[in-house]
């Protein structure tokens, strides 16, 4: 009897240092995710500080250091609190919002990728439209060839989505990457989207259908990075300004 009391009580104390074990990788993983960001900010402000430095020196050693527009993005740390993949229209909830300085209409990543764009923001909270959402299209490219096309979701499976318009004389490989365009200010250029799964074109058709094997795989996703860009709003004001002056 005292034999199977202290196997019993020894495969508990195991079973509660597991537990605490999971939460202490949990919790490291949330502040490695949150380090990471900050480093990702400070190079970013680093790299601003040497952008001002370039616009006020005349010597063509100091401009041609300047960093590229890309480089003129911040990222927010977030933690995801719900997330559906089996659904027709799904949504992340994230746990941080207005406060953190969260917009809608920001782009939202994770270590692999794409995941997708912010929909409504209150205070402590942000829910996002992922890829996995026929709402929202990304704009994505070869990166071999630099043709671009909107990637979108056709309802199915979670790890696939589309790439359109792309025309029939277009060059590309299974297994070619995707990567974001930079068209338009959610995201910078060159963020991960997938790569190239499979594809087929009929003889009459202009376009192909590609299907597009997604990078982030949205079942295990725990931690996003949200795309905070510099000159959103003055990007878009500029656009709106001049679609309604007719410009296209």
């Amino acid at each position: 009897m005292l034999s199977s009391a202290n196997t019993l009580v020894g495969k508990m104390y195991n079973t509660s240092n597991s537990v605490v074990e999971f939460f202490k990788l949990k919790d490291a993983n949330e502040n490695l995710s949150e380090e990471n960001t900050k480093l990702q900010n400070k190079l970013v402000e680093l790299q601003n500080k040497l952008n001002s430095l370039t616009d006020t020196t005349n010597s063509n050693i100091w401009k041609t250091a300047r960093i590229a527009p890309e480089n003129q993005y911040q990222y927010i740390a977030a933690k995801v609190i719900r997330n559906t993949t089996d659904k027709l229209q799904n949504y992340i909830t994230i746990n941080k919002g207005s406060k953190d300085g969260i917009t809608p209409d920001m782009g939202v990543i994770g270590n692999e990728g794409v995941v997708g764009i912010v929909k409504t923001v209150s205070p402590h909270l942000a829910v996002v439209i992922p890829v996995l959402n026929p709402k929202i299209q990304i704009s994505s490219k070869l990166k071999k060839s630099n043709y671009t096309g909107p990637l979108v979701w056709d309802g199915e499976n979670y790890q696939y989505a589309y790439l359109q318009d792309i025309a029939r004389h277009v060059k590309f490989s299974l297994g070619d990457t995707l990567i974001t365009s930079g068209l338009t200010p959610n995201f910078p250029e060159g963020i991960l989207v997938g790569t190239i799964n499979d594809f087929k074109i009929n003889e009459s058709d202009a376009y192909y259908k590609i299907q597009v094997k997604l990078t982030v795989n949205f079942r295990t996703l725990t931690h996003v990075k949200v795309v905070k860009y510099q000159n959103y709003n003055e990007q878009i004001t500029l656009e709106e300004q001049a679609e309604k002056e007719g410009v296209n």
